[in-house]
Order: structure tokens, then C-alpha cells, then sequence
């Protein structure tokens, strides 16, 4: 099986574990084994975001009238939707920095009414052609399942552990895709 199959493969299976249509499980481990996250830390992403999910959820005015969604990365939060005033925006902020393990939140919500489901469908579109694309990046031991791509409204966010060239490059893939208005960086820098 050629270097192309094997990243295609790849992006089938992170697609399908962000999903929930195989068991986390079988996903899991094929994941971690190209993970720079120790195992520890992976379980303690999912756990905050459980975490976070939950706090949100318990929130009736958070639950009711915000779309938020929740990704941790190396136990960094990434808040990214809608809420309609400010001060839900800070709300959530809170809950997520309330949670055992966060090292940071990044808070991308942006103050207006929830998405239509028609522009939630167009983001998960986007996110699919972003993992796609990134199966051309050619640098040795590059995995793009490192690579955890969010999209909001349009705006894509990139997640994870890399190097400065993979960065480079898998931006330079990115930037390329048709439809997106915007591209941010919340990668963290490992060596070389």
C-alpha cells in the first residue's frame, strides 16, 4: 500500500471517529499510535470536552439559544459557534476554564444568532475538503491525523502538535481550498 492510500485511509478513519460511526475504540488506537499526545492526554481531551458539553448543556439559556461547539487539543479548548450576547460568550468562557486539565481556552464565539443547519452542513463540507487536501503534503513522518481541522461560519481552525515546516506546509495546502473566508493557527510548535 503506497504513502497516498495510507494517509487517504487515514482521513476516512479520523472522519469517521469525529462521527461517531465506528467504535471510539477501534479509532482510538489506530489514532494514538501517530498521536504526539501521549495516551493520558487524548483521554483528557475527551474528557474535557465531555466536560465542557456538559457544563454548556446544564446552562438553559446557553443550551436553548447558542450553537457551541467544544474541541480540546492537547488540553487546549477551542470554543467556536454563536451565542447572542456577549455575556453568554463569557459564560461559556468560564465554564470551559472551569474544567480539571484546561490549559487554555481559545474563545472564537462570535456574538449573533445560531447557524442555520444549512451553514453547519457547508462547514462540515469544508472541514472534509481541508482533511482531504492535506493528504498532498509530502514531508517525511508527516500523519494528518496530527492535524485536528474545526470549521465555524466559513473560518477554518487548525489544531495540533507540529513542526514549523508542517505548519508551513499543511497551511500552504489549506489556503488553497475553495470557500473558506479565513484560516487560524491554534497549533502548538514541537521540534525540529
Amino acid at each position: 500500500m503506497n504513502n497516498l492510500s495510507l494517509k487517504l485511509i487515514g482521513v476516512i478513519l479520523v472522519s469517521f471517529h469525529l462521527h461517531g460511526c465506528i467504535p471510539v475504540a477501534a479509532t482510538g488506537a489506530a489514532v494514538t499510535v501517530h498521536d504526539r499526545r501521549t495516551t493520558g492526554t487524548v483521554i483528557d481531551d475527551q474528557n474535557i470536552e465531555f466536560k465542557v458539553y456538559n457544563l454548556i448543556s446544564k446552562d438553559p439559556e446557553l443550551s436553548d439559544k447558542a450553537h457551541i461547539s467544544v474541541t480540546s487539543y492537547n488540553k487546549i479548548v477551542l470554543l467556536t459557534g454563536q451565542t447572542p450576547t456577549a455575556e453568554m460568550r463569557s459564560r461559556s468562557e468560564s465554564l470551559a476554564r472551569s474544567v480539571e486539565h484546561v490549559r487554555r481556552v481559545q474563545n472564537e464565539l462570535t456574538i449573533e444568532d445560531p447557524n442555520t443547519l444549512t451553514n453547519r452542513s457547508r462547514d462540515t463540507w469544508l472541514t472534509s475538503k481541508v482533511k482531504t487536501s492535506m493528504v498532498k503534503i509530502d514531508i517525511p513522518g508527516f500523519d494528518i491525523t496530527r492535524v485536528k481541522v474545526v470549521t465555524e461560519n466559513r473560518i477554518v481552525f487548525l489544531m495540533g502538535l507540529v513542526t514549523r515546516q508542517e505548519s508551513e506546509a499543511v497551511i500552504d495546502v489549506v489556503k488553497k481550498v475553495k470557500g473558506i473566508e479565513r484560516i487560524i493557527k491554534v497549533f502548538e510548535y514541537v521540534n525540529p
